[in-house]
């Protein structure tokens, strides 16, 4: 049986509802059943991987430097919205630096972000056999 696309759409800030860590939970479970998993951060989503998160100050757990892991689950695929980046005064160098590493170039590390626009993104998701809104 062939595996399944599926991508997961992160829309939600990373604190304040539980709908990141949802996300990254979810993903992680999928992943770890060898499904063939992306994710694109849109909206405020995109801050869910931006560099030096701390949300001491609202009495939440830090949990984005489980982002750094994706990659040893074969998740190498995260899709950023160019428009949302834009519209919130970020760019890619304000986003924690996620890699993967390939093992067919003797392990050496590669980005994972590629920052798209929103009508490619619109393509991608439309490649996926499933997409999840989270």
């Amino acid at each position: 049986m062939a595996t399944k696309k599926f991508m997961y759409l992160n829309r939600k800030a990373p604190y304040g509802t539980v709908y990141a860590l949802e996300s990254l939970e979810v993903v992680l479970i999928a992943a770890a059943f060898e499904q063939d998993v992306s994710l694109a951060f849109i909206d405020d989503g995109v801050y869910q991987i931006v560099e030096g998160q701390n949300p001491e100050g609202i009495g939440m757990k830090n949990f984005s430097k489980t982002y750094h892991a994706l990659g040893d689950y074969d998740i190498k695929q995260l899709f950023v919205s160019a428009e949302s980046l834009e519209e919130r005064g970020l760019s890619i160098d304000d986003l924690m630096p996620l890699v993967w590493e390939d093992e067919d170039e003797d392990w050496a590390e590669k980005p994972s972000i590629q920052v798209v626009s929103n009508a490619e993104l619109t393509k991608l998701m439309s490649d996926q056999d499933v997409c999840l809104s989270f």
